[in-house]
């Protein structure tokens, strides 16, 4: 199943593929960013390495974890040495283009050593990265760095402004770019998605409260209504309540896990327990379309392979094949291999009468029952779990929002407002302005409006561009919610 691109990822693409900017790729929920980073891995011409700063991470994009790629030490690297194998140098030493998946998590320490580490391997101490392109595609809104024990949260406020990735020292050398990609792919209800942005930027109005809370006050239409919770017992408690329901014993397929998989950081349950009639959560796309990751269905029949009906069709359904990849220099080819160093073979499904808010991201549901607990624990957490959903119409609340639900890191308010305010005075549009650089079309989103797609959703680029800036959420200072 070949991916398309729109017009405006696809200016996206071709300004990195013809350029050396570093660049930031990101945007709001259901915008494509993960669309257009597979496309590039997939199209790249250049000399390409794909990591991510957790090893799901990295199985989700066909890449490799940062610190293995890299050989860092785990927890705060700061000046410690590097030790770097001869292999590893050559490697990086070919390397034009290294992109890095969910960089909101990549703290501003991890973002120093990725720099260090390149410059050494390189030999180039002089330039920022030692010369490798980087892109990074991520949302600060949705994502936060993990924070340490005490010692690490003292390291960081001794050394760095924040844990953010932007922070870190290496950007007082090289300049980032941030690009935004704005059309959502997700939403075409304008008022839902600007609720959603509201949500996201800590700007939500009592209009817009009781928007949401009204919406989610209604009765779900039965139990099978996916539920979208902030911690993992909950999640368990319900699945395990739901399939102790149906009748029957339940079967347990068992996953094939061959080579060095490094933790139990696995893509899908070790031990998969379905009974006829579990609702269940497909963890794959599949190559025919039948359905795509986050599908919701259930299982109808259970033999050697796993029936499951989705949207009044029924499929049968394979184990799926999750290879991990390592990165090696080919002295043959005299270019960067990727090599499938470990194997996971499980069914794509999940029990799913609820998931995590976390396990979620990237996902989208026609409907669910949004379960918040007390309160929401993480900036970004109630966000990602409104932004699943493609309309009101399939939003259920086991409480009202509060305004301790809406928690919005002011470190990225402030960053994002720095960002926009240095882009007017430049004269720029929504982040990515397209840029001139001599080698051809490169540009991203917030072009005028005449050369917008006839096609474009209600909520154009300039639109989204003009409203946001109008947002005081962008202040530093910006109000309290409700």
């Amino acid at each position: 199943m070949g991916i398309e691109l729109t017009p405006e990822q696809l200016a996206i693409h071709e300004r990195i593929e013809r350029g050396a900017e570093h660049l930031f790729i990101t945007g709001r929920a259901g915008t494509g960013k993960s669309t257009l980073l597979r496309h590039l891995t997939e199209h790249s011409s250049r000399q390409i390495i794909v990591c991510a700063p957790t090893g799901v991470a990295a199985l989700n994009v066909g890449g490799q974890t940062i610190h293995s790629l890299l050989k860092l030490p785990l927890g705060v690297i700061a000046d410690a040495p590097l030790r770097q194998s001869a292999e590893l140098k050559r490697m990086l030493g070919k390397l034009d283009l290294l992109v890095i998946d969910e960089i909101s998590m990549v703290n501003a320490d991890l973002m120093d050593a990725i720099d260090r580490s390149l410059r050494q391997a390189r030999g180039v101490r002089s330039v920022p990265f030692g010369g490798v392109q980087v892109v990074m595609f991520g949302d600060p809104y949705q994502l936060a760095p993990v924070p340490g024990d005490a010692e690490e949260r003292a390291y960081f406020a001794d050394h760095y402004a924040s844990m953010w990735f932007f922070d870190a020292r290496v950007w007082r050398e090289a300049e980032l770019e941030v690009v935004e990609l704005v059309h959502i792919h997700r939403q075409a209800d304008l008022e839902f998605k600007q609720a959603l942005n509201a949500v996201r930027h800590g700007t939500v109005t009592a209009e817009i409260a009781q928007l949401l809370n009204d919406a989610g006050a209604r009765t779900p239409p039965g139990d099978d209504v996916l539920t979208l919770a902030t911690r993992n017992d909950t999640v368990t408690r319900i699945n395990s309540r739901e399939l102790a329901r149906l009748a029957g014993r339940s079967k347990t397929a068992v996953a094939e896990i061959s080579g060095d998989f490094g933790g139990r950081q696995y893509p899908a349950d070790a031990e998969l327990q379905l009974k006829l009639g579990a609702q269940v959560m497909f963890l794959r796309n599949d190559s025919e379309g039948r359905w795509v990751n986050g599908s919701l269905g259930k299982v109808v029949d259970i033999g050697g392979t796993v029936w499951v009906e989705v949207d009044g069709e029924q499929h049968e359904v394979e184990p799926a094949v999750w290879e991990q990849y390592r990165y090696a220099y080919s002295p043959t080819t005299k270019e960067i291999k990727r090599d499938v160093v470990a194997e996971f073979t499980q069914f794509p499904l999940r029990l799913a009468w609820a998931v995590t808010i976390h396990k979620s991201q990237g996902k989208t549901f026609e409907r669910a029952v949004v379960d918040l607990g007390s309160r929401a624990f993480a900036p970004g957490q109630t966000y990602v779990a409104l932004s699943r959903l493609t309309s009101l119409e399939g939003l259920y609340l086991t409480r009202p929002l509060q305004p301790r639900d809406i928690i919005v890191d002011q470190r990225v308010r402030r960053f994002i407002h720095d960002v926009r305010t240095r882009a007017q005075a430049q004269g720029e549009g929504a982040f990515g302005p397209p840029r001139d650089t001599g080698r051809g079309p490169s540009g991203a989103s917030g072009g005028p409006a005449d050369e917008r797609p006839s096609n474009a959703p209600a909520e154009t680029a300039a639109d989204a561009d003009a409203r946001d800036r109008a947002e005081v959420a962008f202040a530093p200072d910006g109000p309290t919610p409700f």
